[in-house]
């Protein structure tokens, strides 16, 4: 196994004045030492990452990380900064810069090693001799652990519990679990610091980490003692109803990184006033901070982030059978025509020589795949809202909207209708003997009789008439609806750049791709071209007006030409993260003249995914071209212009000149 970190992967004068400017630099170190192949694609993913949340802690500390397929081995490179650098902390700009790549499939040996880390990362004897090593290899070797940091003297870190074992009381127990994103860094961190935190007041903390390499359940009869309950967490707690009955604290990893005394006193608090959280299995809801009230409002309001969840969940496993279905039936087109799809099934009658057979062979088999699109999706919204036993109900649910002719919007509801369905019937106390076959036959019998009756009985013809009237109204979208329309897609295409807004517009489009009709193509070719602008525009930006531009972003913008070409929209984050007030506006001014002058010229488009490597599949391909590269341009100038509003003014500044670089003139934003 190689080593995590080397003398080669350490900069002690980390020269970069932004984050993205400390990542570029740290990357290279790991594409020099063999442990990243694509600089750009890696760090796309760490942007990615950092757009999530930021990465700085307090201490000085900024920690950006991420998983990627562009990575070798498990790597981190460390990189001290004398001026500092802001990674987001409240506390300032962070010294301590760690950057941690991860393979796409990290093995657990080296997610343990990433881990300690994380945790050594809040012992201050730690971070105060990193801050003083001199040699790179020292710097490594203490990182990997080879060189211990000081020994706390006998006896110390012991009093507390000594103390509590002297009197004879038992001490305050709090078990908590931790989960980040990625799972790498803040999971552990934040264990770390409620651990220590515990010791300091004499309380018993007992902590699961459920990184990305899994989670040891915390032993039952640990839970069952415990007084108190803490999730610090940014991702859905596994197995929640472990906890149900317990007080309860439920707040961002975060929270439980930078303020783990408040965290266990908040717990004690609610102890006291015996105030004990409902939490079932799939209980999503945050607390309402102080715990104060009845939390009604607080539920409220965290009600549409769940809801939000809930479908994209559903929708995150349907875009792999939308991409493999719908490429293959656009491919199917490209070689046979489109009236392959009438085409007698390939298991009675195919020729291996002809090339009709061979198209109707693609297209059979991506409409097999297709015929998946609503099942999935309500079965993976069920298995978001209640885990694995809600997923035979979403199934079953989503099939009979097919049934109905309910269509996606059906399999919308049904997924809502199974989850909220077998969540009604975990909160129903049942005997310890039929616990064990409640997730795999009770629940998935009643909850799946349920939602087929009201998908047959109640809800589905209703809904199958507004599905019939939905694809009659894009049938007969012309002039101004179709235009309004477009806009509106090309907003939300570009608001937020893969996600949920983004995603919601997509899954609008490729829905109509099941049962497609000329509307539903349209709006599928809307969809795809303003999702194309925001990186094209940037990458026209950083080519035009390169000065208005830092080396990492021209450099970024490089890339973003052939992520927009394939309609990869996220290539446009490292931008928007960078300067959301100027990129956003400007992008969703681009994505909707593109969606409107798409659906102005009647373009349609059978392909879910490709970009202009599907153009001979779309109808009308020269104006669709044209509206991509009107609505690229309109975004481009108005970059350009906000980006130009910040332009350098004159600015007594002691280095102003010092450099001919870009990046080291006076601005002052607009």
């Amino acid at each position: 196994m190689s080593e995590l970190i080397t003398a080669e992967l350490v900069d002690l004068d980390l020269s970069a004045t932004t984050k993205d400017a400390a990542a570029r630099s740290l990357a290279e170190r790991m594409v020099a030492a063999h442990r990243v192949t694509d600089l750009d694609g890696f760090l796309a993913d760490v942007a990615a990452r950092e757009a999530q949340m930021p990465t700085g802690l307090d201490g000085g500390i900024g920690i950006p990380h991420c998983r990627s397929e562009h990575v070798t081995a498990p790597t981190l490179a460390f990189g001290r900064s004398g001026a500092g650098i802001d990674f987001g902390a409240a506390d300032g700009p962070a010294d301590l810069i760690f950057l941690i790549a991860a393979p796409a499939g990290a093995d657990d040996d080296h997610l343990t090693i990433l881990s300690g880390l994380a945790r050594r990362l809040m012992d201050p004897e730690f971070t105060a001799a990193l801050r003083a090593g001199t040699d790179p290899a020292a710097v490594a070797a203490l990182i990997r652990g080879e060189e211990p940091t000081e020994e706390p003297a006998p006896g110390a870190g012991e009093s507390e519990p000594e103390a509590v074992e002297a009197s004879g009381s038992v001490p305050f127990r709090i078990v908590a679990v931790t989960s980040c994103p990625t799972g790498i860094a803040h999971t552990y961190m934040a264990a770390e610091s409620l651990t220590a935190a515990g010791r300091a007041e004499g309380v018993e903390v007992t902590v699961e980490t459920q990184g990305s390499g899994g989670f040891k359940k915390l032993d039952p009869g640990v839970v069952a003692a415990a007084d108190a309950v803490i999730w610090a967490h940014d991702v859905e707690v596994r197995e929640k109803s472990r906890f149900r009955g317990k007080p309860l604290v439920d707040v961002g990893v975060k929270a439980g990184i930078n303020r783990p005394a408040e965290l266990i006193a908040e717990a004690r608090r609610k102890a006291e006033r015996g105030e004990i959280a409902a939490v079932s299995e799939t209980d999503g809801g945050k607390d309402s901070g102080d715990g104060d009230g009845d939390g009604s409002g607080a539920d409220r309001a965290h009600f549409g982030v769940r809801l939000r969840t809930y479908l994209m969940s559903g929708v995150s496993y349907m875009v792999p059978f939308v991409a493999a279905g719908g490429l293959l039936i656009a491919l199917s087109f490209a070689i046979g025509g489109y009236e392959t799809a009438s085409a007698e099934s390939v298991a009675d009658h195919f020729v291996w020589v002809e090339a009709d057979s061979w198209a109707a062979l693609l297209n059979q088999i991506g409409s097999a795949a297709f015929a998946f699109l609503v099942p999935v999706l309500a079965g993976y919204i069920a298995y978001g809202m209640a885990d694995r036993p809600a997923l035979v109900p979403g199934f079953v649910g989503g099939s009979i909207a097919l049934t109905v002719n309910a269509g996606f919007l059906g399999g919308l509801v049904a997924g809502l209708l199974a989850g909220a369905v077998v969540m009604a019937i975990q909160r129903v106390p049942v005997h310890a003997t039929l616990r064990g076959i409640m997730p795999v036959l009770v629940i998935p019998l009643i909850a799946s009789a349920v939602v087929g009756f009201l998908m047959f009985i109640v809800v589905g013809k209703p809904i199958a008439s507004l599905q019939s009237g939905l694809t009659d109204w894009l049938n007969g979208l012309s002039g101004s609806n179709a235009v309004i329309l477009g806009v509106v897609l090309g907003l939300m295409m570009c608001f937020d750049m893969g996600g949920p807004l983004n995603k919601v517009a997509y899954a609008f489009a490729v829905g109509g791709l099941a049962d497609p009709t000329d509307g539903s193509l349209k709006v599928m070719a809307a969809v795809m071209a303003a999702g194309m602008v925001p990186p094209l525009a940037l990458a026209l930006a950083t080519t035009v007006r390169k000065k208005l531009f830092t080396k990492t972003e021209r450099e970024n913008g490089r890339a973003a030409w052939v992520l927009g070409a394939s309609f990869i929209t996220e290539g446009a984050i490292p931008f928007a993260a960078a300067d959301p007030l100027r990129v956003i506006p400007s992008v969703m001014a681009g994505g909707a003249v593109t969606g409107a002058l798409s659906m102005a010229f009647g373009a349609t488009l059978r392909a879910p995914h490709g970009g202009v490597f599907v153009v001979p599949l779309i109808g009308e391909p020269f104006l669709y071209l044209l509206a991509i590269a009107a609505g690229t341009l309109v975004a481009t100038a108005l970059v350009v212009l906000l980006k130009g509003a910040r332009r350098a003014v004159p600015v007594p500044a002691p280095e102003a000149g010092a450099t001919g670089s870009d990046d080291s003139r006076v601005t002052v934003a607009a």
